[in-house]
């Protein structure tokens, strides 16, 4: 048995590892944002930085998460066997939750998911006790307030309500105080170019703010950062406490000396001559990067080994004292603060800065929260939702109201504030320096205000929701914009709830089924997770290869989309909007002809499974010929208008015939699906190879237009086969009154033929579409 509980504690130290990698992946990179969408640096630089505060925060964090050990569970009632199916519950639970998640595409949050799975797993164990009579040392009955720390529990869910609407709400407010001072077209340094007279007024607002910042990421270094590390002894918190102010006036002269050095001191150009300052921003930004990484390596990512860390605690005092009896050894001695061993942590630190480093998906969550918080027009990630149409109206309507309470040229005045036309950014940066300091700095304190307020609020929420609010505040948000970022940001949030709901309900049950499964019901839950971890991976690779050559083109095509965005040169626009325009079309073309042929291959054979997969693809494909619209109509904005107008009409041709082919394939996919589903008929073999051969025809006029440079004969062939379909269908209606066939099965496959006659059509007009929009 000892043994069994011992493989158990290994298992669970692995599944922290895997933690702690998805953990990176999925909440660290909150951290990057605002360096990264500012452009401050190089990636490599931030990341870097990044990495440096990770591992620094992970090392000198002095304990684990107290939370695991008596945080959410009073651990004197529970016994070594109750805890250790508690924790297994947890890490089992956040497999089981991350693959369900990650294969439906949700936002989750890996730390509120610990946090519920602990508290479902704790109160499963709470409840078979009480129902079996439970009682302490005195012979009193045990009840739920006494078995689970209800108070902390309740603070960990208003600290995830109270860090969501506060942290948006000051990042709004904070952000617009910062533009009405600074507007967009602040001086960087003062080798910037600049109207005379105006150097004065720039040195000392940005001195002054660059000293305030300074001095609000020292000091959550000092609250948060440090919070839990050796070198913060409780005479220093004590001395710290004591002499706050006297702390921040030496910190903000300090700051203000050195962002005044920053902004005088000339960085040399290459040619020896004296070249642009030092942006005193980019430090800001940089040094908040490395504060709030920091931060979040020591007093959130580490919590991912907390379970597993305090499992080893408890197999060991149980190996020590426990004298073989599980059940009835109870877990006082996780009462106390852990001290964790500094091998762990650094080991720990490696991993997370690994992850950090080479994890594809964390840049890809940068990308997430970067695109809705950028400044300009874009390609837009979410579509729309009635929630979001309903706030934006609302918004819209209050918005209407107070612009009518305000002086008109009160008004006239913040909207000359806000002139983001004409915004000093870095080259391919969502937003600017300003923006991205009010971030890093309003993040680090209300982080460090909750903690010395003692609630704990989610650094990844707080990122997230100051970054939300602050490009709210910057009128990044446009009439155009606004319902699909808001949709977004909808998302997101449900997702973190969603997750809390889940991990709570399934970790309950997973441990009610541990508890009463014993040994046995352990081991399959193991090998449930081991299977689902495999699976994921083995799905990934298989995927690997098409899905890479898939994001490839994609990423091909946003480039030339944001080099679109950038370009000044209206003529530059039209010719990328051209390769835009050629390179996503055959995409489009190249998976029309895959999912009509696999569709039409799966319905022949019957097989439903394929068959729904394919409805699911198409409606994919139908939002993404949607999303593609979108953006190329916000590139035609910056074309020539003469040629927006010449050229419009066959654009839009090219979009429509697009979509026409996507909802030609839905129409044929819909009742092939119903058809094989209710099992009815097959059709008659003699139509299926009569079929196969017109439909291997019109898969070879696909692929001809995709190589051929021949316009005119592609049409002309496409135009041959219709009439050969049409032929063909009129022919099936003839049999139909003539011969005893099945209704209901030969109904479905003149819908296949009509409907391959309509994919010819919409190929023709595509192709001519846009040869016509590229013609000169």
């Amino acid at each position: 048995m000892d043994t069994l509980f011992f493989g158990i504690v290994i298992f669970l130290i692995v599944l922290a590892v895997f933690d702690l990698v998805v953990g990176v992946s999925n909440d660290a990179v909150n951290f990057l944002n605002s360096a990264i969408g500012a452009k401050v640096a190089r990636f490599r630089t931030i990341v870097l930085i990044a990495a440096i505060g990770v591992f620094a925060g992970a090392a000198m964090s002095n304990g684990m998460m107290d939370v695991a050990r008596h945080g959410i569970m009073t651990p004197e009632y529970f016994s070594f066997y109750d805890v250790m199916c508690v924790f297994l519950a947890v890490m089992v639970t956040d497999v089981i939750l991350l693959d369900v998640f990650n294969t439906l595409g949700m936002p989750t949050s890996t730390t509120v998911s610990m946090v519920f799975e602990l508290l479902g797993g704790a109160f499963a164990i709470a409840l078979i006790q009480i129902i079996g009579g439970a009682t302490d040392a005195d012979g009193v009955a045990l009840t739920l307030g006494d078995l689970l720390n209800t108070e902390k529990a309740l603070s960990v869910i208003l600290g995830i309500f109270l860090s969501v609407g506060i942290a948006f709400a000051f990042g709004t407010l904070v952000q617009w105080i910062a533009r009405i001072i600074f507007t967009f077209t602040y001086r960087p340094s003062p080798f910037a170019p600049s109207r005379k007279g105006r150097e004065i007024v720039s040195f000392v607002k940005q001195t002054l703010f660059g000293g305030i910042c300074f001095t609000s990421i020292i000091w959550f270094l000092l609250i948060n950062g440090l919070k839990g590390s050796s070198l913060m002894t409780s005479d220093l918190k004590l001395w710290i406490n004591e002499n706050t102010w006297m702390v921040l006036g030496i910190t903000f002269c300090a700051a203000f000396l050195v962002s005044a050095l920053l902004y005088l001191l000339p960085r040399p150009s290459r040619e020896g001559a004296r070249g642009e300052g030092l942006p005193v921003l980019k430090f800001v930004v940089l040094l908040g990067t490395f504060a709030l990484a920091m931060a979040f390596a020591g007093n959130d990512l580490v919590n991912f080994v907390g379970v597993p860390l305090t499992g080893l605690d408890a197999y060991n005092d149980y190996m020590a004292n426990g004298q073989g009896d599980a059940s009835a050894f109870m877990m006082k001695s996780l009462m106390d603060t852990a001290h964790t061993p500094v091998i762990y942590l650094i080991l720990a630190g490696v991993v997370m800065v690994l992850s950090l480093v080479f994890s594809k998906k964390a840049q890809n969550v940068v990308k997430t929260s970067v695109d809705l918080a950028r400044q300009d027009e874009g390609d837009e990630m979410f579509g729309s939702s009635g929630i979001a149409r309903i706030l934006v109206r609302t918004s819209q309507r209050i918005a209407n109201a107070v612009s009518g309470i305000v002086p008109k040229n009160m008004s006239r005045w913040i909207d000359s504030r806000f002139n983001s036309y004409a915004a000093f950014l870095e080259k391919d940066a969502a937003f600017d320096h300003i923006r991205a300091s009010v971030n890093l700095v309003l993040a680090g304190l209300l982080v460090a205000f909750g903690t010395s307020m003692k609630l704990p609020l989610s650094t990844t929420y707080v990122t997230f929701m100051v970054a939300m609010g602050t490009s709210l505040a910057d009128r990044a948000w446009s009439r155009e914009s606004a319902v699909f970022r808001i949709t977004g940001v909808l998302s997101v949030i449900g997702g973190w709830f969603i997750t809390a709901g889940v991990a709570f309900i399934m970790c309950y049950l997973i441990t009610n089924v541990l508890f009463y499964g014993s040994f046995i019901a352990m081991g399959i839950a193991i090998i449930v997770a081991i299977f689902l971890l495999v699976r994921s991976n083995v799905i990934y690779k298989k995927r690997g290869g098409k899905r890479k050559q898939k994001e490839e083109k994609r990423e091909m095509a946003d480039d030339i989309f944001r080099s679109i965005i950038r370009s000044s040169d209206k003529k530059k626009c039209y010719e990328y909007l051209c390769e835009h325009m050629e390179l996503t079309t055959d995409e489009e073309l190249r998976s029309a002809i895959e999912h009509y042929e696999t569709l039409t291959t799966a319905f022949f054979h019957e097989d439903y499974r394929t068959l729904k997969k394919m409805t699911t693809l198409l409606e994919d494909e139908r939002k993404e010929i949607k999303r593609l619209r979108r953006k190329q109509v916000i590139a035609l904005r910056r074309v020539d208008p003469m040629v927006s107008v010449e050229k419009g009409t066959w654009y839009f041709l090219v979009n429509s015939s697009l979509s026409q082919i996507v909802y030609c394939l839905k129409r044929m996919a819909e009742p092939c699906r119903e058809h094989v589903g209710n099992n009815f008929h097959p059709v008659p073999e003699p139509y299926v190879r009569q079929f196969m051969s017109y439909r291997d025809e019109v898969i070879h006029v696909f692929r001809q237009a995709l190589t051929s440079q021949n316009v005119e004969d592609v049409r002309n062939d496409a135009a041959s086969i219709q009439a050969a379909l049409s032929d063909y269908r009129k022919s099936i209606i003839q049999d139909l009154q003539t011969k005893q066939l099945n209704i209901e099965s030969m109904t479905v496959f003149l819908s296949l033929v009509q409907e391959s006659q309509e994919l010819l059509s919409g190929l023709r007009h595509t192709i001519r579409g846009e040869v016509k929009f590229k013609e000169n």
